[in-house]
């Protein structure tokens, strides 16, 4: 295990910020490295914080107001002509409102295009089940030639976003509304496909990602002190899935869990299910959405509310440990 993790993660007092932050940050190293990158907007361009990519760059930055299914088609259209556009607005409507136009123009033509849906998962908060997209994760990753990738922080973010302007996939980026605790460096690893052991155990393999890891790694805190030794893996790609190190990690420790905050079923859950299943048979607790739809209220209220925090996971892994025996290859 060599991944740096944030000294102040297991305080009371972790530094924050939020995922689209670091888009934003990234989006503009990006365009400042390959003058191909182009921004793409639905009238929400401070809102996703691409207002930096189009401060930097106004003649690369285009406003096709709130018209989401005409935003993906004309940056596929910019990507049959060489520019690697990003396109972005809320998760609600990108991919929400234009699936069909992503799988029909940039995904069956494999073309670059990064669709980039902010205000994804719980953090959206007052804005409620509306605008609280839970079910993207599910939608974009059966799409074939789609890689997702859902980072777990701001400097992940940052990082993630200058990745995939390299790679000629089309690509779904996650990004979360709220400021959320930072548990990776300026120094952590991060590749497209890989996932990341940052906390060693015995008796659980925890695989979250996006906004829930940091929350994992507390958990884990909370069950070292009830006699679970709990292995934390950081998914931050979802697609391509890194089968490997997860499957190194579920053999050693015999049970598994996810903690996403989207719906598990066909999300992070459902894409770890169907390893599983199909590689090593194992005990599977899927912690996240459960076939429901969000609430209105406070952004981290609805956190612990949907029992994704670090109390709520310790919770019920530790339940989950309890009932559970450990799967032992060859049983």
């Amino acid at each position: 295990m060599n991944y740096p993790l944030n000294e102040k993660i297991y305080t009371d007092t972790p530094d924050v910020e939020p995922t689209r932050a670091g888009f934003g940050r990234g989006l503009r190293l990006a365009g400042e490295a390959d003058p191909n990158v182009v921004g793409l907007c639905a009238d929400l361009v401070e809102s996703v914080q691409m207002h930096l990519f189009a401060d930097a760059f106004p003649d690369r930055y285009i406003e096709v107001g709130i018209a989401e299914q005409n935003l993906v088609t004309v940056a596929s259209g910019l990507a049959r002509a060489g520019k690697i556009p990003f396109a972005a607005s809320y998760a609600a409507f990108n991919p929400g409102r234009n699936w069909e136009q992503i799988k029909t123009t940039a995904a069956l033509n494999d073309q670059p295009v990064k669709v980039v849906g902010a205000h994804a998962g719980v953090t959206v908060g007052p804005d409620g089940a509306t605008h609280q997209m839970f079910e993207d994760i599910a939608m974009m990753r059966v799409m074939p030639n789609m890689v997702v990738v859902c980072p777990g922080d701001g400097i992940e973010a940052e990082k993630a976003t200058q990745a995939i302007a390299k790679t000629p996939n089309p690509t779904y980026l996650r990004l979360a509304r709220e400021k959320t605790p930072i548990f990776s460096t300026a120094d952590s690893p991060f590749e497209i496909g890989k996932a990341y052991v940052l906390r060693e155990g015995n008796d659980v393999t925890i695989m979250s990602t996006g906004i829930l890891t940091p929350y994992a790694l507390k958990a884990a805190a909370k069950l070292e002190k009830m006699g679970v030794s709990a292995e934390i893996v950081h998914v931050p790609t979802i697609k391509p899935l890194d089968h490997k190190t997860i499957l190194q990690s579920v053999l050693k420790t015999g049970r598994a869990v996810t903690a996403e905050d989207a719906q598990a079923a066909g999300g992070l859950g459902g894409a770890i299910a169907e390893l599983l299943g199909d590689e090593l048979p194992t005990p599977l607790l899927r912690i996240g959405i459960n076939d429901r739809y969000g609430e209105s209220g406070a952004p981290l209220e609805m956190i612990t509310f949907f029992g994704l925090d670090d109390e709520g996971i310790a919770t019920k892994v530790k339940t989950f440990v309890d009932q559970k025996a450990k799967y032992h290859q060859g049983f």
